[in-house]
């Protein structure tokens, strides 16, 4: 797309001597330093007690009166008189889920990412904690001017001004990781200017390495919520997000699946501006959905709009199985035509072509009411942990389904929220779910709120249903089976190379077991006896119906029996 030049505020092009910086910017800002392991063990543990005595309050305080009694109760209040004293009067008279948002804020960048992470695992939290850390603040403050254009002058090698007409002296967004502004080059393009903030890797890592330790000191005291797998899940998450190549790549693979869609934009990378710390992108001129503009839009442009965030949403995840990851209404615009753009592409989920294609029936079965079917599926792609139960699971799961469309209006369903209630039963059953799972259902909740944003009365079900059928098609369509068919075919020539051998090896060791008399004759007639039929069994399957790994299991079986039996 072609950029218009952006003016400055001022309307006139920005220089280096036309933004003057306040000087008292430079007293309220203290640029992020990255504190010793030691110390921040300590910090950590410091907020990690106080809120363990902090909730042990709030338990006791929240207790009914008919609960006090007794040597527990006794127990845990004679503790509690003496743990309070350590917890800062602004913390103990606040509810548990407050008390932990707010010490995660307090925390820093990593642990509201985290906290964020947390929120969507309403699989395995308490709603009332999960919809506390959903207000969690990422808004931090911002690098002085100065201080930015030092950065980005760094990473360029040289003046920002010989790269840039002018850029922006307010940041569009400050938050945990990097800080944004809007900028113009040269030529004339319009772009987004996006540096990671100094310290914030080692911070990030020295975080990540106390919480990995934390995680293996639960796992055992803990084991139905898995926080080690939790913790490396998110740490995975969060180091791709700090290196801004990989978003350059997410961005550039997002714009050539959706090549062939005019309707949906992504913003174009100026790779000769970027690199791990800094990003240069495009910038996508259009409004949000919850501004007043997208109130203004006619119905047929609303009803466009809705269709292609449906059709980007099935297309990412059940074709592509590359899908946005962050997605919430801020990185949504509604563009002129209209066109639907998505920014902010650091965080990506993916799902492996087996997950995507159970996902993608699940999807589909719930959609369209069949909720035995959708059970099965969900159960399928979950993780049975010790003592799971699977069959009780589909049942819980089926029930949810029918009762969720049985009292369902089109205005009040949301297939997310469903998804996210079948999730959470999981635990009761010991089955668990990968994250990228969550991710999915956050990214279907996005489109529900955006566009509901747009048309209160959307019913989300029929809106996708038909982009669900083209996913289906593509997925199962026979040109693309009979492609994915030959990609396999050099693999099974070269099993088809080995198979003499392997019959070779199976006839010489029959004819080895045969003729060592055994001990017990009857043990070696049986033995021969099935090596034989094995054998001769897996040459029939080779000449006549051709499965080459079953051939080839009883070809070994074949092997196997004789040589057990000549031992």
């Amino acid at each position: 797309m072609a950029n218009d030049p952006v003016p400055s505020p001022d309307g006139q092009p920005a220089t280096a001597t036309a933004t003057p910086l306040p000087a008292e910017e430079f007293e309220v800002f203290a640029e992020a330093r990255a504190p010793g392991l030691t110390r921040r063990l300590l910090v950590t543990y410091r907020h990690f007690l106080g809120l363990l005595f902090g909730g042990l309050e709030a338990y006791l305080r929240a207790l009914p009166a008919d609960r006090r009694f007794g040597l527990r109760y006794r127990s845990l209040w004679l503790v509690n008189a003496v743990s309070r004293n350590f917890v800062a009067d602004r913390y103990l008279e606040l509810p548990f889920p407050v008390q932990l948002r707010r010490r995660l804020e307090a925390l820093g960048a990593t642990y509201i990412k985290l906290g964020q992470v947390l929120a969507l695992r309403k699989d395995l939290l308490p709603e009332r904690v999960t919809s506390e850390l959903a207000s969690l603040l990422d808004r931090l403050p911002a690098l002085p001017y100065r201080r930015f254009l030092e950065l980005v002058e760094r990473d360029l090698g040289r003046d920002p001004f010989t790269v840039f007409a002018y850029v922006e002296t307010q940041p569009l967004a400050s938050a945990s990781i990097a800080q944004v502004h809007r900028a113009g080059t040269l030529d004339g393009q319009a772009v987004i200017l996006k540096r990671i903030k100094p310290g914030i890797r080692a911070t990030f890592r020295r975080d990540i390495a106390l919480l990995r330790g934390v995680g293996r000191l639960l796992d055992p005291l803990l084991p139905r919520f898995e926080p080690r797998r939790a913790i490396d899940e998110f740490s995975y998450y969060l180091l791709r997000e700090l290196d801004f190549e990989i978003e350059a790549d997410n961005a550039e693979i997002f714009a050539s699946h959706f090549a062939d869609e005019p309707g949906v934009a992504f913003p174009r990378i100026l790779r000769q501006y970027s690199n791990a710390n800094l990003l240069c992108m495009e910038y996508l001129r259009g409004f949000k959905p919850s501004s007043p503009e997208a109130r203004e839009l006619s119905p047929g442009d609303r009803d466009r709009v809705i269709d292609l965030g449906a059709g980007t949403i099935v297309r990412m995840l059940f074709r592509d199985g590359l899908f946005h990851a962050d997605l919430h209404p801020a990185n949504i615009l509604v563009m002129p035509g209209p066109r639907v753009g998505f920014i902010d592409l650091g965080q990506v989920g993916r799902f492996e072509p087996e997950l995507r294609r159970r996902l993608l029936l699940y999807y589909y079965f719930l959609v369209t009411g069949d909720a035995e079917h959708a059970a099965r599926y969900l159960a399928a792609i979950a993780t049975p942990g010790p003592r799971a139960d699977p069959q009780g699971f589909c049942r819980e799961v089926e029930d949810v389904s029918r009762r969720w469309r049985r009292h369902r209006t089109a205005a009040a369903s949301s297939l997310g929220e469903l998804i996210l209630e079948s999730l959470a039963r999981g635990v009761r059953f010991r089955m668990y779910f990968p994250v990228e799972l969550v991710l999915m259902v956050k990214a279907i909740i996005t489109f529900e709120s955006v566009g509901r944003m747009l048309d209160p009365d959307l019913d989300v079900a029929v809106v996708t249903r038909r982009h669900l059928n083209d996913a289906l098609f593509h997925q199962y369509n026979p040109l693309r089976l009979g492609r994915e068919g030959l990609r396999s075919a050099p693999e099974l020539l070269d099993t088809a190379v080995k198979v003499p051998a392997l019959i070779s090896t199976g006839l010489r060791a029959l004819e080895s077991a045969a003729s060592r008399p055994p001990e017990n004759p009857f043990a070696g007639m049986r033995g021969t006896m099935f090596a034989g039929f094995s054998l001769v069994a897996g040459a029939l399957v080779v000449a006549l119906r051709g499965p080459l790994p079953v051939a080839l299991l009883l070809f070994g079986l074949a092997a196997l029996s004789a040589l057990r039996r000549g031992r």
